[in-house]
């Protein structure tokens, strides 16, 4: 009791913040039906990894998060949407593919099982972490944020949805990264490359999703692999 008092006590009420506000747009991001509000809410956890690389030490990361996320990859998602340019045809607003109660368990046992996966391997590797979770509560939110985003990757079949969770699993994936490695100028660079090939990996993604709306419309975005499949 008295360890868990000294671990609270030595966490930073900044990083606190960070981590909670993270975790909390991350899964409003994930799991809002209301598209634009989910961009516009990915905008607000990018910005938001911004202040959290500063915060890890990581100033590097944190202008190249400031550019790829907030100013690069957040205009591809409203551009998927139809929003930026004038006139485009079909904007999306929402989410309108239903999920089978099945699927929905079977995703959230997947996500479960990635988070206590997650969280025993940082458990026996702590000791090897250039950052100790006990003291950086982003560390925990990354862990919470990558299982979570697993999940609704695997359960949503809108393509935008889809491609949200990968930025989400990917920003987690570098946080966690950044416990391991910590935020030398080597780590930097390597999660700078990172960053740098999700916001491709987001750009030709949006690029589909307008090419797929525009020839087959909008239910082509959530076919998963069937061959025909009606939105509700």
């Amino acid at each position: 009791m008295t360890a868990s008092l000294d671990a609270i006590e030595s966490f930073d009420a900044i990083e606190v913040l960070l981590a909670l506000f993270l975790t909390a747009s991350a899964l409003v991001c994930l799991f809002d039906r209301h598209l634009v509000r989910a961009c516009y809410f990915f905008v607000a956890f990018t910005a938001a990894m911004t202040a959290a690389w500063w915060q890890l030490g990581a100033p590097w990361l944190a202008a190249v998060e400031l550019v790829l996320g907030v100013g690069l990859t957040g205009p591809c998602f409203f551009y998927a949407l139809g929003h930026v340019l004038p006139g485009a045809s079909s904007p999306l607003e929402r989410d309108k593919f239903s999920e089978p109660w099945s699927r929905v368990a079977m995703r959230v046992l997947l996500a479960l099982a990635w988070f206590v996966m997650v969280g025993a391997a940082i458990r026996y590797v702590v000791a090897d972490m250039a950052y100790a979770p006990s003291e950086h509560p982003l560390l925990v939110a990354g862990v919470v944020i990558a299982a979570t985003a697993l999940g609704a990757f695997a359960l949503h079949r809108h393509l935008l949805r889809r491609l949200l969770a990968f930025n989400l699993l990917g920003s987690a994936v570098f946080i966690l990264l950044a416990g391991v490695a910590g935020t030398s100028a080597t780590a930097q660079a390597l999660i700078s490359v990172g960053l740098l090939v999700a916001w491709l990996g987001s750009m030709l993604g949006a690029l589909l999703i307008r090419q797929l709306l525009h020839i087959e419309g909008v239910e082509a975005l959530g076919r998963d692999g069937r061959t025909e499949e009606g939105a509700t």
